[in-house]
């Protein structure tokens, strides 16, 4: 079996006091690439990261500020997905692994080891064995997912109820072609998996802090949330999750994956934002509404 990448799997900031329930989380940031992985892959850098929702992290760390926790990924999406099911696993890429039905996100080669990335380019020439996929996901998925139940867990000790902000970042042509509200792009995109995930009194304070923030904002299309809102919005059980996709041209450059211009001034907008969702998650009066 071969050896565990030296990393961990998240990196966490926890408040000094925790005010609010909601724990913000940022699955797809992690840029940690093992050597083994780039050694192995046919792309390049550069390449491999196009699926990484670079520096989605950096956007939403001042949220301990607010008495919320962050809760980030380590290892980068191309190695691993925390946004799939433990047991999404490609045939076409692992060996061994069975097809149990139709799962439109592994056949495309999105299972929880990617087999592509961006505009489905394959990331390895040849197949990955078992003991390898399992290494990955009892070494990164699993502690993750340990820690985010953990959290929302002691969210809804606290408070009586947590509220999971999952945050992601969308290439701008995901948008491009597509019309919010009057037909004007959106920048922001909430998914609540068409209210599945969460209460629409929440998600209407959500969409109304990026509203407030100057931001076009739409909901559930192109993107209503994937595996971790699925499985951990409970809104009948007071667990609410609510999928953030970002507009990645408001602060980088997608081509060279680098901050650009707007960076810091998108990020002031955004701690001004995540401020107001904080204050969701300390509100009596908000919590009560639901």
């Amino acid at each position: 079996m071969p050896n565990a990448a030296p990393n961990t799997a998240y990196v966490l900031d926890m408040p000094t006091d925790r005010t609010s329930c909601v724990v913000f989380a940022s699955p797809h940031s992690g840029r940690t690439y093992p050597a083994a992985l780039l050694k192995r892959s046919v792309l390049n850098r550069n390449m491999i990261r196009s699926s990484e929702d670079a520096y989605v992290d950096q956007l939403f760390d001042s949220v301990s500020d607010f008495g919320a926790p962050l809760l980030a990924a380590a290892m980068p999406r191309a190695y691993l997905d925390l946004n799939r099911s433990a047991d999404e696993l490609d045939p076409a890429l692992i060996q061994g692994a069975r097809r149990h039905g139709h799962n439109p996100r592994v056949a495309s080669g999105l299972g929880v080891i990617p087999r592509v990335v961006a505009n489905g380019r394959a990331i390895y020439s040849g197949k990955l064995t078992m003991d390898e996929a399992r290494l990955r996901i009892d070494t990164y998925w699993r502690p993750y997912h340990a820690r985010l139940k953990s959290l929302l867990a002691e969210s809804h000790e606290m408070f009586g109820q947590a509220i999971l902000i999952d945050c992601h970042s969308m290439p701008h042509e995901a948008v491009s072609m597509s019309g919010g509200r009057g037909g004007v792009r959106p920048e922001i995109v909430l998914g609540d998996r068409f209210g599945a995930a969460a209460s629409g009194v929440i998600v209407d304070q959500i969409e109304a802090a990026f509203a407030e923030a100057g931001l076009n904002v739409a909901r559930n299309a192109p993107f209503a949330g994937a595996y971790v809102a699925q499985t951990y919005g409970r809104p009948n059980r007071h667990q609410h999750a609510i999928q953030i996709e970002i507009d990645r041209s408001l602060y980088m450059d997608e081509d060279a994956i680098q901050p650009n211009g707007n960076f810091q001034a998108f990020r002031n907008l955004l701690r001004e934002v995540t401020a107001k969702i904080a204050g969701i998650g300390s509100d009596p009066v908000s919590l009560a509404a639901e």
